[in-house]
Protein backbone atom coordinates (compact mmCIF):
# COMPACT_ATOMS: atom_id res chain seq x y z
CA UNK A 1 0.00 0.00 0.00
CA UNK A 2 1.67 3.20 -1.09
CA UNK A 3 1.97 6.42 1.23
CA UNK A 4 0.43 9.29 0.74
CA UNK A 5 2.62 12.17 2.40
CA UNK A 6 6.42 11.93 4.12
CA UNK A 7 6.01 15.61 5.44
CA UNK A 8 2.76 16.15 8.15
CA UNK A 9 0.49 18.83 7.29
CA UNK A 10 2.41 20.29 4.08
CA UNK A 11 1.74 20.62 0.30
CA UNK A 12 3.90 17.89 -0.85
CA UNK A 13 4.95 17.54 -4.54
CA UNK A 14 6.07 14.25 -5.29
CA UNK A 15 8.74 14.12 -7.93
CA UNK A 16 10.25 11.46 -10.61
CA UNK A 17 12.15 11.41 -13.95
CA UNK A 18 12.29 9.41 -17.13
CA UNK A 19 14.01 8.47 -19.87
CA UNK A 20 17.66 9.00 -17.70
CA UNK A 21 19.03 5.45 -19.23
CA UNK A 22 18.42 5.85 -22.87
CA UNK A 23 20.91 7.04 -25.25
CA UNK A 24 18.71 9.28 -27.04
CA UNK A 25 16.36 12.08 -26.85
CA UNK A 26 15.37 14.23 -24.03
CA UNK A 27 14.91 13.43 -20.15
CA UNK A 28 11.63 14.13 -18.82
CA UNK A 29 10.44 14.81 -15.57
CA UNK A 30 7.12 15.47 -13.78
CA UNK A 31 6.01 17.24 -10.17
CA UNK A 32 2.45 16.27 -8.75
CA UNK A 33 0.47 17.61 -5.86
CA UNK A 34 -2.15 14.91 -4.82
CA UNK A 35 -5.04 15.85 -2.34
CA UNK A 36 -4.57 15.26 0.91
CA UNK A 37 -6.86 12.14 1.14
CA UNK A 38 -6.17 10.52 -1.86
CA UNK A 39 -5.68 6.95 -2.75
CA UNK A 40 -5.93 5.04 -5.91
CA UNK A 41 -5.92 1.02 -6.52
CA UNK A 42 -4.10 0.36 -9.53
CA UNK A 43 -1.76 3.74 -8.70
CA UNK A 44 2.02 2.27 -8.57
CA UNK A 45 5.74 2.54 -9.85
CA UNK A 46 5.50 2.97 -13.60
CA UNK A 47 7.69 0.42 -14.54
CA UNK A 48 4.87 -2.30 -13.12
CA UNK A 49 2.12 -1.20 -14.69
CA UNK A 50 1.10 -2.06 -19.05
CA UNK A 51 1.69 1.21 -20.78
CA UNK A 52 -2.34 1.22 -21.30
CA UNK A 53 -2.58 0.99 -17.27
CA UNK A 54 0.03 3.64 -17.62
CA UNK A 55 -2.37 6.16 -20.12
CA UNK A 56 -5.29 5.33 -18.25
CA UNK A 57 -3.94 6.85 -15.17
CA UNK A 58 -2.18 9.61 -16.42
CA UNK A 59 -5.92 10.91 -17.36
CA UNK A 60 -6.96 10.23 -13.69
CA UNK A 61 -4.07 11.78 -12.40
CA UNK A 62 -4.04 14.94 -14.50
CA UNK A 63 -8.05 15.20 -13.50
CA UNK A 64 -7.69 14.34 -9.60
CA UNK A 65 -4.18 16.00 -8.80
CA UNK A 66 -4.15 19.29 -6.47
CA UNK A 67 -1.35 20.51 -9.69
CA UNK A 68 0.75 18.51 -11.81
CA UNK A 69 3.78 19.76 -14.20
CA UNK A 70 6.21 18.15 -16.57
CA UNK A 71 9.52 19.34 -17.34
CA UNK A 72 12.45 18.32 -20.00
CA UNK A 73 15.78 18.99 -20.04
CA UNK A 74 17.24 18.11 -23.92
CA UNK A 75 19.44 15.86 -24.73
CA UNK A 76 22.59 18.53 -25.62
CA UNK A 77 21.56 19.96 -21.52
CA UNK A 78 22.46 16.31 -20.96
CA UNK A 79 25.26 16.39 -22.90
CA UNK A 80 26.67 19.51 -21.58
CA UNK A 81 26.08 19.16 -17.66
CA UNK A 82 25.49 14.91 -17.41
CA UNK A 83 22.37 13.07 -17.09
CA UNK A 84 22.11 13.51 -13.22
CA UNK A 85 22.05 17.24 -13.45
CA UNK A 86 19.77 16.85 -16.38
CA UNK A 87 17.45 15.23 -14.58
CA UNK A 88 17.54 17.16 -11.43
CA UNK A 89 17.27 20.38 -13.71
CA UNK A 90 14.59 18.83 -15.22
CA UNK A 91 12.65 17.98 -12.16
CA UNK A 92 12.72 21.76 -11.00
CA UNK A 93 11.52 22.69 -14.13
CA UNK A 94 8.33 20.66 -13.31
CA UNK A 95 8.51 22.38 -10.02
CA UNK A 96 8.82 25.43 -11.61
CA UNK A 97 5.57 24.95 -13.73
CA UNK A 98 3.37 23.68 -10.48
CA UNK A 99 0.33 26.58 -10.61
CA UNK A 100 -0.20 25.70 -6.96
CA UNK A 101 3.84 25.97 -4.79
CA UNK A 102 4.55 23.06 -2.78
CA UNK A 103 6.10 23.28 0.66
CA UNK A 104 8.26 20.33 0.67
CA UNK A 105 9.62 18.06 -2.04
CA UNK A 106 9.52 14.02 -2.13
CA UNK A 107 12.05 12.68 -5.45
CA UNK A 108 12.29 9.17 -6.25
CA UNK A 109 16.19 8.21 -5.96
CA UNK A 110 18.88 9.12 -3.94
CA UNK A 111 19.90 12.29 -5.33
CA UNK A 112 18.95 15.94 -5.73
CA UNK A 113 19.78 19.73 -5.59
CA UNK A 114 17.25 21.92 -3.46
CA UNK A 115 15.04 23.51 -4.82
CA UNK A 116 14.90 27.28 -3.33
CA UNK A 117 14.29 26.76 0.31
CA UNK A 118 12.02 23.91 0.28
CA UNK A 119 12.74 21.07 2.43
CA UNK A 120 13.22 17.71 0.42
CA UNK A 121 13.50 13.98 1.26
CA UNK A 122 14.97 11.58 -1.64
CA UNK A 123 13.32 7.97 -1.26
CA UNK A 124 15.11 5.26 -2.94
CA UNK A 125 12.16 2.94 -4.56
CA UNK A 126 9.72 6.01 -3.82
CA UNK A 127 7.36 5.37 -6.85
CA UNK A 128 6.38 1.84 -5.29
CA UNK A 129 6.24 3.56 -1.62
CA UNK A 130 4.01 7.36 -2.28
CA UNK A 131 1.20 7.88 -4.46
CA UNK A 132 2.44 11.44 -5.62
CA UNK A 133 5.90 9.63 -6.65
CA UNK A 134 4.54 7.42 -8.46
CA UNK A 135 1.93 9.75 -9.83
CA UNK A 136 5.06 11.79 -11.40
CA UNK A 137 6.43 8.05 -12.43
CA UNK A 138 3.57 7.52 -14.20
CA UNK A 139 3.03 11.28 -16.19
CA UNK A 140 6.92 11.39 -16.91
CA UNK A 141 6.78 8.12 -18.76
CA UNK A 142 3.72 8.53 -21.01
CA UNK A 143 4.93 11.88 -21.79
CA UNK A 144 8.39 10.85 -22.44
CA UNK A 145 7.12 8.15 -24.36
CA UNK A 146 4.90 10.19 -26.41
CA UNK A 147 7.79 12.39 -27.52
CA UNK A 148 10.14 9.36 -28.33
CA UNK A 149 7.03 7.93 -30.71
CA UNK A 150 6.98 11.15 -32.79
CA UNK A 151 10.57 11.17 -33.01
CA UNK A 152 10.88 7.60 -34.08
CA UNK A 153 8.67 8.34 -37.17
CA UNK A 154 11.15 10.56 -38.00
CA UNK A 155 13.80 8.16 -37.39
CA UNK A 156 12.55 4.81 -38.00
CA UNK A 157 15.94 2.91 -38.28
CA UNK A 158 16.56 2.75 -34.76
CA UNK A 159 13.07 1.24 -33.35
CA UNK A 160 12.72 4.04 -30.70
CA UNK A 161 9.18 2.82 -30.99
CA UNK A 162 10.15 -0.50 -29.25
CA UNK A 163 12.98 0.37 -27.82
CA UNK A 164 11.90 4.06 -26.36
CA UNK A 165 15.78 4.90 -26.91
CA UNK A 166 17.69 2.35 -24.74
CA UNK A 167 20.25 0.59 -25.25
CA UNK A 168 19.07 -2.66 -27.15
CA UNK A 169 20.99 -4.77 -28.79
CA UNK A 170 18.61 -3.37 -32.29
CA UNK A 171 20.18 0.30 -31.65
CA UNK A 172 23.08 -0.65 -31.20
CA UNK A 173 23.44 -1.90 -34.28
CA UNK A 174 21.27 0.92 -36.18
CA UNK A 175 24.29 3.77 -34.75
CA UNK A 176 26.78 1.12 -36.03
CA UNK A 177 25.39 0.77 -39.05
CA UNK A 178 23.82 4.59 -40.07
CA UNK A 179 25.58 6.67 -37.35
CA UNK A 180 23.80 9.23 -34.93
CA UNK A 181 21.11 11.35 -35.17
CA UNK A 182 20.64 15.29 -33.56
CA UNK A 183 18.74 13.34 -31.01
CA UNK A 184 21.42 10.63 -29.29
CA UNK A 185 23.49 11.95 -26.42
CA UNK A 186 27.18 12.04 -27.72
CA UNK A 187 28.27 11.76 -24.09
CA UNK A 188 27.21 8.02 -23.37
CA UNK A 189 28.35 5.04 -24.92
CA UNK A 190 26.56 4.65 -27.77
CA UNK A 191 28.01 1.45 -28.94
CA UNK A 192 29.78 -1.30 -26.97
CA UNK A 193 33.62 -1.30 -26.74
Amino acid sequence: MLQNHFYDNLIEAGCDEAGRGCLAGDVYAAAVILPADYSHPLLNDSKKLSAKQRYLLRQEIERDAVAWAVGVATAEEIDQINILNASILAMHRALDALHVRPEAVIVDGNRFQPYHDLPYTTVVKGDGKFLSIAAASILAKTYRDDYIDRLAEEYPVYDWKTNKGYPTKKHREAIEKHGICPFHRKTFQLLRK
